[in-house]
């Protein structure tokens, strides 16, 4: 009797352990509207932690982030959330930032162990150019209350001519989607990858940035993932190959803590 009765607590802290280390789908409503996330916080979770936000690409959910990303996320200390975009084929502005994304951390700071100051965006293709369009306008930057201490940005596109798919055909609401002069501004920490083996029009946006941002001066982080492709390199946190995670980590170490006043802007 006492070894079966052992058995099941047994049986049941292990449910439990699983059921809190699993990936759940979460719903929060932002403007009047129901948004799904997917989230993962590790059960050994020690605040206050790091939390990254991960904006996937295009014909994605914020899924396939985030599972791809649990173990790193887990053996690192780190909160993860995945959103998804309004419209799968991409994101856009402003139905899916700022307001959508500030939503969504100060909800989840009031129900885990977050630290307010160590809050990081990151987006892969179609999430990295919204990304690099937040933090390089002003006006979104304020919309956060400029409590980014970080953006990771892989293989993104930064500047744009019109007919632009999400902007149209107007030269001012383009604008407002190239990110490269704002980019040159933001006090935000960012670091860039893109892929060896990347699409050609990421190769170029990727050197192209890196190039325009180091000749502005403006300190930054840029790394090109050999042996990758575009996929390949999001999908390489959490394996033996630490090319991305070790960097990520280097940047989170070395910017905890590093908001500046960017929404005074």
């Amino acid at each position: 009797m006492k070894t079966h009765l052992a058995l099941l607590v047994l049986l049941i802290c292990v449910s439990s352990t699983c059921a809190k280390d699993d990936i759940t789908k979460e719903l929060i409503t932002s403007k009047g509207k129901e948004r799904a996330y997917y989230l993962y916080v590790p059960s050994t979770i020690k605040g206050p932690a790091p939390l990254i936000v991960m904006l996937h690409g295009s014909g994605r959910t914020g899924v396939t982030l985030v599972e791809k990303w649990k173990d790193y996320a887990k053996k690192e200390n780190i909160i993860i959330a995945g959103p998804d975009a309004t419209n799968l084929r991409g994101w856009g502005s402003p139905q899916d930032g700022p307001d959508f994304l500030h939503d969504l951390v100060e909800e989840l700071k009031t129900k885990y162990p977050i630290n307010p100051r160590r809050v990081y965006l990151f987006g892969h293709s179609a999430g990295a150019s919204l990304v690099a369009i937040l933090v390089s306008h002003p006006n979104f930057v304020k919309a956060t209350g400029g409590n980014l201490a970080g953006a990771f940005i892989t293989s993104g596109q930064y500047e744009f001519k019109a007919p632009h798919p999400y902007a149209g055909d107007d030269p001012a609401k383009v604008a407002e989607v190239n990110a490269v002069e704002g980019m040159k501004k933001t006090d935000i920490p960012l670091f860039f990858t893109r892929a060896e083996w990347d699409m050609p029009s990421q190769m170029q946006q990727g050197d192209m940035i890196d190039k325009t941002l180091t000749a502005a001066g403006k300190e930054h982080g840029f790394h090109l993932m050999s042996g990758h492709n575009h996929m390949s390199q999001v999908y390489s946190i959490g394996t033996n190959e630490t090319q991305l995670s070790d960097r990520m980590l280097a940047f989170i170490q070395k910017y905890s803590g590093n908001v500046k006043a960017a929404a005074a802007k």
